[in-house]
């Protein structure tokens, strides 16, 4: 099976960068084929020619390669494996903290410059990527990954809410990547404290980028849910909002209007409903009467 998957594979060009370059002017470029596509071989004996065999993971799969491709695709390969050093097979490589599908998932791009990639394991993948240096590779895993690397990360800080708003890597967060944790039901944190890390994080990012801390805080602050606040809450936050401009005067008007009327359009959809960290204030059972 092995030899014959060999006699139809029909490599790309393993030229260095700079070849390529100069060939073409571009890098060929990485495909991302079905997942239903047909698996190729394990790489296991009998592989054709295989002058190294890897020990992968914590399952100690024993996956075999070829020597000379891994060197020429791969700098971190070139590095580990070395010169060969006479005849027959040397002693196993082991890489005990890869798992053996991110493992085979690396060696089908080498071999290939093309990959199957899966929910489950394109962390994992892109984890290899980082470490063996593999940008193309590394750039299409967080591409597929991204929605499921992005799920985790949420469910995480609406687990422990309080505390990642606390963290610096919180006031790092881009504002795509801050605006669907600010749009999530299961925050585990009062709007109040919401707001504060807002300002904080505006903060930081106007000294960064040297903005105004309005324009900064702009793509996001309308997923702040201000009519949750108490009347006290909202004047105060009114008042600082004049001294240091975060929220935009319309949004805190509705806010008012939803206090003000109790009940109707103004006090329907998401600027009014309640997280799962809400503390309850006294004019919050009007926001669960039936609309009508």
């Amino acid at each position: 099976m092995a030899d014959l998957w060999l006699e139809g594979l029909r490599p790309v060009p393993y030229m260095t960068d700079l070849e390529m370059k100069a060939q073409n002017g571009q890098r060929q470029s990485l495909r991302v084929v079905p997942q239903d596509r047909p698996l190729l071989p394990c790489f296991s004996p009998p592989l054709s020619h295989s002058d190294v065999c890897f020990v992968v993971g914590q399952e100690r799969q024993e996956v075999f390669a070829h020597r000379c491709l891994l060197a020429c695709r791969c700098n971190f390969f070139q590095r580990l494996l070395g010169p060969k050093l006479g005849p027959g097979m040397p002693s196993p490589v082991v890489l005990s903290t890869v798992p053996a599908e991110a493992f085979l998932a690396v060696l089908e791009f080498l071999y290939t410059n093309s990959v199957r990639l899966h929910r489950h394991s394109v962390l994992e993948v892109l984890t290899a990527a980082v470490e063996y240096g593999l940008e193309e590779l590394r750039e299409v895993a967080v591409t597929f990954g991204l929605g499921p690397l992005q799920e985790r990360c949420i469910a995480f800080i609406e687990a422990h809410s309080q505390e990642a708003l606390r963290t610096r890597g919180f006031l790092e967060l881009s504002a795509p990547a801050l605006l669907p944790l600010l749009r999530s039901d299961k925050l585990c944190v009062d709007e109040a404290e919401l707001v504060l890390a807002a300002r904080s994080w505006a903060r930081v990012g106007a000294a960064v980028l040297e903005r105004p801390v309005a324009e900064v805080a702009a793509p996001v602050v309308r997923e702040l849910r201000l009519a949750l606040l108490a009347p006290a809450e909202l004047s105060a936050l009114e008042e600082q909002n004049q001294r240091e401009p975060l929220i935009p005067v319309e949004q805190i008007v509705e806010a008012w209007k939803c206090h003000a009327l109790r009940r109707g359009d103004a006090a329907r959809g998401a600027p009014c409903r309640r997280r799962r960290g809400t503390l309850p204030r006294e004019h919050h059972c009007f926001l669960d009467l039936p609309f009508k």
